[in-house]
């Protein structure tokens, strides 16, 4: 096995004017606020713009997109090619968008021309805008395989390729699409990989389409934000809105992402709070995508502070006012819990994460604390205690035999 090159040191620069960027792109980052660069972005910037491959790894929320973003801009000089000469593969239709208006932001020139496809939206008026001429093209894989299979779209000018959570495209099943569009992408390119984890199939792909890479890693060992204060409450089933309405008037948050499993709880739970939450909204793979895009938007705006999601909110959303995760059902899969909390405490603020635990659940949260490798703490809410229903039992009984979880903590309060 091939190994992938370590960064082992380097002069970290402490702000984007000492990374010697083409002046437009210096204004366009001044213009955006933005002055001290995130760990990602000092450590992976100077390294790409030596046009070698390079594999960053990093959680959601630590300005990975502007760091992949910004090399590849600088080395852009004009032309009037109708096909990118960059492209940026997402696994969802929310963080293409979100590259999308990152790049427009950064936009180091008015000539500099951004377009991003998804399915769910006009593929016609997409490929007009890719004629009108495109620099950066940011997709979707299927999307982008429509548009191969229509011949709208031609990637022979690519000079860049970035595969954004990467270890995310293959978990939802788009390896296929993935190797079809890199086959068709030129051999002499420069080819970026994101992930927030480094799992053999993800070490498979840099080793097929990677040349030489070089690896940053900054991802904690503890493989979650250590500012996120993350709390459990062990509560009825039938008792959970009760108890997210109580919590929602306790913490009153300025912005909170609600997250359940299915698709119909968010919908049944959305009516079942929105008469005491009018600024509230319920989103998932179910709604069109105009519908999903106006949500996003109100969301960002502020003017939604509430948002019931499925996990196709966990990851690449970055709304900066999220103060509240409220896991209203646990994950099934662990590592989407560090998704969902990622949410909060984006690029280094504090935040809340708190979940709500069933009696029967204790061993879904002895896996998550496996996975963070962190014990958090029970939060008992008077009224909601599960065991407080046996109070009317006029002997006590005895002490249940204590339950112990994997990581060898005691669940007695919980099963």
């Amino acid at each position: 096995m091939q190994p992938v090159n370590e960064v082992i040191s380097q002069a970290i620069p402490d702000s984007f004017a000492s990374m010697n960027l083409i002046l437009p792109l210096q204004q366009a980052l001044a213009s955006a606020g933005y002055v001290k660069p995130s760990p990602i972005q000092a450590r992976l910037i100077p390294v790409a713009l030596k046009g070698v491959d390079v594999v960053g790894q990093a959680q959601t929320g630590t300005g990975k997109t502007a760091a992949f973003l910004l090399p590849f801009m600088n080395q852009w000089r004009g032309g009037k090619l109708s096909m990118p000469q960059a492209l940026v593969i997402a696994p969802t239709r929310e963080l293409a968008k979100q590259v999308a208006e990152e790049a427009e932001k950064l936009s180091p020139s008015r000539f500099f021309k951004t377009v991003v496809v998804y399915g769910g939206a006009n593929i016609r008026r997409q490929i007009q805008q890719i004629e009108s001429g495109c620099t950066l093209l940011v997709g979707t894989p299927g999307r982008i395989i429509d548009l191969l299979q229509q011949r709208a779209l031609s990637l022979d000018h690519l000079r860049y390729v970035v595969m954004d959570e990467a270890d995310r495209m293959l978990d939802i099943g788009f390896r296929p699409q993935i190797e079809r569009i890199m086959r068709k992408a030129p051999a002499e390119r420069q080819t970026l990989l994101m992930s927030a984890t480094w799992a053999p199939p993800i070490i498979k792909m840099t080793q097929k389409y990677m040349r030489d890479p070089v690896h940053i890693n900054i991802t904690p060992e503890t493989m979650t934000v250590e500012k996120i204060d993350q709390k459990y409450i062990t509560v009825d089933a039938g008792k959970k809105v009760d108890l997210l309405l109580w919590l929602i008037q306790k913490e009153m948050p300025k912005q909170s992402i609600i997250f359940v499993e299915r698709k119909k709880t968010a919908d049944v739970l959305f009516r079942k709070v929105q008469s005491s939450i009018p600024s509230s909204a319920a989103i998932h793979g179910d709604l069109d995508q105009r519908d999903r895009e106006k949500i996003m938007a109100r969301f960002r705006e502020g003017s939604i502070s509430m948002l019931i999601a499925t996990d196709v909110m966990s990851r690449g959303i970055d709304v900066s006012g999220i103060t509240h995760i409220i896991n209203y059902d646990l994950p099934t899969d662990f590592d989407n819990y560090v998704h969902r909390i990622g949410r909060t405490g984006r690029m280094g603020a504090d935040g809340i994460a708190i979940s709500f635990v069933t009696p029967e659940q204790g061993s879904i949260l002895t896996g998550i604390e496996q996975t963070i490798n962190r014990l958090i703490p029970a939060f008992n809410v008077e009224g909601f205690v599960p065991f407080e229903k046996k109070e009317k039992v006029k002997e006590e009984a005895p002490p249940s035999q204590p339950v112990y979880g994997r990581s060898g903590r005691k669940y007695s309060n919980r099963l």
